[in-house]
């Protein structure tokens, strides 16, 4: 193959400098056959051209560093340190910075790891293409082409690269994600006049964009940034679209900063009308402001999405990004398809029917004719023969087809005989297949097979029994395609408009049994209190007949033509208590989960076929599996390594468990944090000096937080896990000013025990104060991490009780360690921790009481609905273009 000097011939071309060029002259520009390249000269190309990727998933320790410094409260606090430093108060700097350095290097550190966690769950998705290497047909990874590959397009894959079109059967390609236009374009192998824009590149299939019908090859001209569409996603930076767990996290910051502004400009103003000392003042306003803050946060939230990453990865659950559990755990109602999910997936032939539900070898015959899969004679001398059992379907037909090749006795020698002249998909419109043939005797016929309806509405005579025969195989659940057929003369390429007076042979009949433990998967998503739905585009009898033997109760059934009856109001409202969806399409299952979500309701959708794409980007949480097409694949945020409701409720389960943790840590966090704040903000305005020096409320602070980072690994309540579970910012403000006062009634008793038992002076104060407030907002954790009555019916894991033990041990030894002085503390009398100790039992015993009347009351959910916009699709699509190493610098073409 002779290869054209220089690299800058290897950098390939444009897509309007290719489309307006007949494709032979494109192949010789590239310097490549339609045979496809050699894997060495494949391997020499992407040295020069580097990686087909717009992305990195790489984790990187400085971009985390960098995003743990990007703190306003965090700077305030090192530009004081620094000032406080130079006035001469160099020991409250050194210890704010300690502490500073502290808290950051403890966030970095978890972060880090999740990074690292998501990194590796990102590397288990592999995205796919099929190539022509070394002169057959190979599964590549798409990062791996390069311009000159030669790649075939099939039904529900994904574009991988710019590609001039070589061949075409039927294709159409859905280019929204970068048009914006929903209609579907034909495609074709004719160039195009030169300065065509880019939605009218006919010739051209396009980076990013969907196979919505038919097939085709085509030679890649452009990778990577110099695509149309990685042009786009490099503009679109590495950001991801925030989800609904990232969107609750941002209004409690709000919330958080609302309550540190106010009391920090509060302390403040009373400081200065005090005349103490500015630094000091402004000092002990920051300190306070981080006082009320959780500021590991973001290190618990981390912690536990890694934590939990790596156990949904054993059970089999992959989230593509970490903040994704939350929103699995969130779902209430799944919304799922049928076949391999609540049935095996395998499906078996069982019999070829005539109209009368007589067995019939001819139905057969004409079933194996009308496949997208090569006919045996054609797979002789085609590529597909090097490639495993199975690899035909792979690339172009469907398990159906599938079925029929590997049925016993299939007359495959007769098929043989017949040559395909012409073949038009199936798609999800039509619902058909159709193949002109040449018979052994030169005659040519027309046969199509698809969904019943759609075959038998264009056959004008139907045979008597037919109708019939097809309610039979429908109510024993059987899945069933149409075949007819018509003698065509002179005709070569079908095209809808010959899929009209045809002549029914007969049925194909197919089984796909219900899975044994799919009853039990139902069982258990139940408890875990989501309703399931079931979307299909089989019949209503095969589905009601499959749901009926797995025990789901049935709330009704819809199709697709009472959908389309109905307007949006009508069908939100019954379809709140419809189970069954039967013979839809993919814009009525995505206009389902729509309405369901307007009604507040958190969807899933499960699927995995390119009719699904639609449903997964409408969906609160898409669900796909690793077996699914392309494009399913790209809009689902979990895939699953295996079709199985038992291992989605696995992850449920896990996302839930995660989201209570977190929240246990927030609504300890704001409460007490608050409570210690409000007591040291009254505090400082009627004492003669400051109630806790600023770098001791930090170092209090830091020692609480570094307590709770063993949350995450703790016990979870089964109810906790019967209902999802939701930000609710008012539901955490109650919270805050209920419990956050009981807290400060405690300081305040501790306040006028120091003052009135000890004649404590400004250092006798501060340690006594300091002691009991770490132990309270610490020993708390206990009773705000369950509803129930801690220890005796609820039992923290032993690392959060290890952690907080400790973290009160080293509380209480501060003052007495040689530290002491340098931190102004000084040692406490024996009799102080006599008076603690019943402050705490006395403290437990009251925030136990206040729980009961807290959640005596309902608690309202909030509805939750998240908008997905065209950038949430770009950003989608542009993560299967992606790969560990850095991204060459490149410019458009």
């Amino acid at each position: 193959m002779h290869i054209p000097s220089g690299a800058a011939h290897l950098m390939g071309l444009s897509a309007g400098e290719a489309a307006a060029l007949p494709a032979v002259q494109v192949l010789d520009r590239l310097g490549v056959t339609e045979a496809g390249l050699s894997g060495a000269e494949a391997a020499r190309r992407r040295a020069i051209c580097g990686p087909n990727a717009v992305r990195v998933h790489h984790a990187r320790a400085l971009r985390v560093l960098g995003r743990q410094l990007r703190n306003a409260v965090l700077v305030l606090l090192v530009v004081t340190a620094v000032v406080s430093f130079f006035v001469g108060d160099s020991t409250n700097a050194v210890i704010i910075g300690v502490i500073l350095a502290a808290s950051v290097g403890l966030g970095f550190v978890n972060e880090y790891r999740a990074e690292r966690a998501a990194q590796a769950l990102h590397s288990q998705v592999r995205h796919t293409a099929v190539a022509v290497r070394d002169g057959r047909l190979v599964e590549v990874d798409v990062t791996v082409l390069v311009p000159g590959d030669v790649v075939r397009l099939t039904l529900g894959g994904i574009v991988p690269a710019d590609l001039r079109l070589l061949t075409t059967t039927g294709l159409e390609c859905d280019e929204s994600v970068l048009t914006g236009e929903s209609l579907p374009v034909d495609k074709m192998v004719a160039p195009v006049p030169s300065g065509t824009v880019l939605a009218e590149l006919r010739c051209c299939a396009l980076m990013g964009t969907v196979v919505r019908a038919g097939g085709g090859t085509g030679v890649v001209v452009a990778t990577g940034g110099r695509a149309a569409f990685g042009r786009i996603a490099l503009g679109l930076g590495q950001r991801q679209p925030e989800t609904a767990f990232q969107a609750g996290l941002r209004h409690f910051s709000v919330l958080l900063l609302q309550v540190a502004i106010t009391l920090t400009s509060l302390i403040l103003v009373t400081n200065l009308v005090l005349q103490r000392p500015l630094i000091e003042s402004l000092l002990f306003s920051l300190a306070i402001a981080v006082g009320i803050t959780p500021q590991l946060l973001p290190a618990v939230v981390s912690t536990s999405l890694a934590a939990g990453s790596r156990r949904l990865a054993r059970c089999k659950v992959l989230v593509k990004r970490l903040v994704c559990i939350e929103d699995l755990g969130d779902m209430d109602v799944l919304v799922t398809d049928k076949t391999g999910t609540l049935t095996e997936g395998r499906i078996a032939f069982v019999a070829a029917l005539g109209p009368d539900g007589a067995t019939d070898d001819r139905v057969l015959l004409l079933g194996l004719l009308a496949t997208e899969s090569d006919l045996p004679a054609e797979a002789a001398s085609a590529t597909e023969a090097d490639l495993p059992a199975g690899g035909s379907v792979a690339v172009g037909g469907n398990s159906l087809d599938a079925a029929l090749w590997q049925a016993p006795g299939a007359p495959v020698h007769l098929a043989g005989g017949y040559t395909r002249l012409g073949l038009l998909p199936f798609d999800h419109e039509r619902r058909m297949t159709t193949a002109v043939l040449r018979g052994p005797d030169g005659t040519r016929v027309l046969i199509t097979k698809g969904a019943p309806e759609a075959v038998l509405s264009r056959c004008p005579d139907l045979p008597a029994g037919a109708a019939d025969t097809l309610r039979a195989q429908f109510a024993a659940g059987s899945r069933v395609v149409a075949v007819a057929t018509r003698p065509v003369a002179g005709l070569t390429v079908p095209t809808p408009a010959d899929e009209r007076d045809l002549i029914l042979a007969g049925f194909l009949v197919f089984l796909d049994r219900p899975k044994e433990a799919a009853a039990a998967s139902l069982r258990r998503l139940a408890a875990l209190g989501i309703t399931v739905k079931v979307a299909t585009g089989d019949n209503p009898l095969v589905a009601e007949k499959v749901c009926a033997d797995l025990g789901l109760t049935s709330g009704g059934t819809m199709t697709g033509t009472d959908i389309a009856a109905l307007d949006d109001d009508a069908l939100a409202a019954v379809a709140e208590t419809t189970t069954i969806f039967a013979r839809v399409s993919p814009e009525q299952k995505a206009r389902l989960i729509r309405l369901l979500r307007r009604r507040g309701r958190d969807v899933g959708f499960l699927g995995d076929g390119v009719n699904d794409a639609l449903a997964l980007h409408a969906a609160d949480v898409g669900i796909s599996v690793d077996t699914a097409t392309d494009v399913a694949k790209d809009a689902a945020d979990v895939v699953l390594l295996e079709k199985d409701l038992g291992v989605l409720a696995d992850g449920v389960a896990e996302g839930r468990r995660i989201f209570a943790n977190t929240i246990k840590y927030v609504l300890m966090g704001t409460s007490s944090n608050f409570g210690n704040m409000f007591s040291a903000a009254s505090a400082s305005a009627v004492l003669s000096f400051l109630p806790m020096l600023p770098g001791q409320i930090l170092l209090n602070n830091l020692l609480y937080d570094t307590s709770q980072l063993s949350i995450p690994t703790d016990h979870v309540d089964p109810e906790q896990l019967h209902a999802p579970s939701h930000w609710d910012i008012g539901f955490i403000r109650r919270f805050m000013f209920f419990f956050g006062p009981i807290s400060s009634l405690f300081d305040f008793l501790t306040f006028a025990i120091m003052l009135g038992v000890f004649h404590a002076g400004p250092e006798l104060f501060r340690s006594g104060w300091f002691v009991e407030s770490l132990a309270t907002q610490t020993l708390i954790i206990f009773a705000i991490r369950t509803r129930r009555i801690p220890f005796l019916r609820s039992r923290p894991s032993v690392p959060l009780l290890a952690a907080v033990l400790g973290v009160v041990a080293v509380g209480i030894a501060l003052p007495s360690s040689p530290l002491s002085h340098a931190l102004g503390f000084t040692t406490l009398p024996p009799v102080f921790f006599l008076t603690l100790t019943g402050m705490l039992i006395a403290y437990l015993i009251l925030v136990e009481s206040a729980k009961k009347v807290f959640f005596a009351g309902p608690v309202d959910r909030p509805p939750t609905v998240r908008r997905r916009d065209h950038v949430h699709h770009m950003q989608r699509r542009a993560s299967r273009f992606s790969h560990q190493g850095p991204l060459p610098g490149r410019t458009g073409r």
